[in-house]
């Protein structure tokens, strides 16, 4: 099944690179990967730690290259999160768009190798997947994003190319100094590493998977690539292309590296906490819809960076719950939001007012406009509320600090929520020119599924939670038992 959901994909584009099929192909093509990811989950053993559905194959041994899949509670739920935004993205595309072989071939290449990432257990296997995300992601931008789309798909472009040359640093790093030599994950050495060593390892990972998240200050590219790119394509960047950053730096910087990783863990948490304010108050500052909700994402990566910073078993549960309800949250918003602009013509919160109209304003998109940004100030009783709850219940005993600034970050949230929804949904429609198309049924249902997950999710947490908790817990004594063996060291030197 592991092969399915990265081959299908892949090999389902040419034949829509090659003008064939059309929107209804790559509905069902993207609408198989993602029956296929929520069967595994009938299938998952909650019991079990490690990986599961484990495959191997030689591919080119003398390099260290195997084809190694695997899937874990995490992976698991980023390969049905990438299925599902993928086939929103697919439905939400406008039915006249330009060239549309070419948007949903590009799309579903995109997805495959994002599913490969997430399933590889081979660390050039996965820098190869990581890579060829970069390919669709640049033409999408380039050819079917807005204004300076060119600009923002070059400005990707370079940026994506320092983090593979960070990557590939480390990669190649873990490689030569490990004995035996091995890209296997399960394989290397790190317990023979010198701890100057994995700190040198660990802060190249960081800076790699900090671009792709991103993290201030690597975070200059977004809004430029999430504000030109079209509504689709911004639901993919924000939805799935982020996680990529978050689980590598997951994947590869806790789990492979707890002793370096604990050493760093103030330093991380304070990194998380000013990101979060800078997010907010970035976002505070836009007129441009779009924008505002592009920045919103440099603040909710902060809470990602904050409960990986604190590594305890409950922080680490938010920080994989806190990756889907990102990625639910910010396609809801980049889907209504691309609703907004292709019925009223304009993003701009100046000219934006009283579209929750019942009569001749949008009062759909704006209800699940409301819930969104909800959603996203973590509101009770919404998927968002969940994830930062645990975030900040299990980093306030290591990081108190830190995690009240957290705290206060999502009182900002809603600050630039409030401004938005009161600027855009409120007020009086302008008579002379609120005449705006019918939203139609079809350009609804995305939303209202998003929504309704969004909903189900914070009402029934534990539908979501039991995933990743396995993991979790493992993972956090891990970093824990690293921590005591620093204190130990510590303490056999002083005097």
């Amino acid at each position: 099944m592991l092969n399915v959901l990265i081959a299908l994909p892949i090999l389902g584009s040419l034949p829509l690179f090659l003008g064939l099929g059309g929107r209804k192909l790559a509905v069902v093509l993207s609408g198989i990967p993602l029956t296929i990811s929520l069967l595994l989950f009938s299938r998952f053993d909650l019991q079990t730690v490690g990986m599961q559905w484990l495959e191997r194959w030689d591919w080119i041994p003398q390099v260290g290259l195997n084809y190694s899949l695997g899937l874990d509670g995490l992976s698991l739920l980023m390969v049905a999160l990438n299925g599902l935004i993928t086939l929103i993205a697919v439905l939400t595309a406008e039915p006249d768009i330009k060239r549309p072989n070419l948007f949903y071939g590009l799309i579903l290449l995109m997805s495959g190798a994002v599913n490969g990432a997430f399933a590889a257990q081979n660390l050039i296997l996965f820098f190869l997947f990581y890579e060829l995300v970069l390919i669709p992601i640049y033409l999408l931008i380039s050819i079917w994003g807005s204004g300076k789309r060119d600009y923002a798909a070059i400005k990707f472009l370079i940026y994506t190319a320092v983090s593979a040359i960070f990557l590939l640093g480390a990669f190649l790093a873990i490689y030569w100094i490990g004995d035996p030599h091995s890209f296997e994950l399960a394989e290397i050495p790190i317990a023979s590493f010198s701890p100057a060593v994995q700190t040198l390892l660990l802060l190249a990972l960081i800076v790699a998977f900090g671009i792709k998240m991103p993290l201030i200050p690597f975070h200059t590219w977004l809004p430029d690539a999430y504000g030109e790119a079209s509504a689709p394509v911004a639901m993919l960047l924000g939805g799935v292309l982020s996680k990529l950053g978050t689980y590598g730096l997951f994947r590869f910087g806790l789990q492979l590296l707890p002793q370096a990783w604990a050493n760093l863990g103030g330093i991380l948490a304070w990194w998380g906490a000013i990101a979060v304010l800078a997010g907010a108050l970035a976002a505070i500052a836009q007129k441009d819809i779009k924008r505002m909700v592009a920045y919103s994402s440099i603040g909710h990566m902060g809470y990602i960076l904050l409960g990986m910073a604190a590594a305890t078993s409950i922080s680490l549960t938010g920080v994989m719950v806190q990756m889907v309800a990102h990625g639910l949250i910010l396609a809801l918003l980049f889907d209504l939001v691309g609703l907004v602009e292709r019925k009223v013509g304009t993003r701009d919160l100046n000219v934006l007012n009283g579209l929750l109209n019942p009569l001749r304003g949008l009062p759909t998109i704006s209800a699940l406009l409301i819930l969104g940004g909800m959603a996203s100030a973590g509101i009770p009783g919404l998927i968002g509320f969940v994830a930062e709850f645990l975030i900040f219940q299990g980093s306030y005993s290591d990081f108190p600090l830190p995690t009240l600034i957290g705290i206060l970050g999502t009182g900002l949230t809603a600050v630039y929520f409030v401004i938005l929804l009161n600027r855009t949904c409120f007020g009086k429609l302008d008579n002379r020119t609120a005449y705006y198309p019918a939203v139609k049924g079809w350009e609804r249902i995305p939303g209202l599924v998003l929504a309704a997950l969004i909903l189900w999710f914070g009402i029934q947490p534990m539908n979501l939670v039991k995933w990743p908790q396995p993991l979790a817990f493992n993972l956090s004594t891990q970093v824990a038992q690293a921590h005591a063996v620093i204190l130990a060291e510590a303490g056999n030197l002083t005097p």
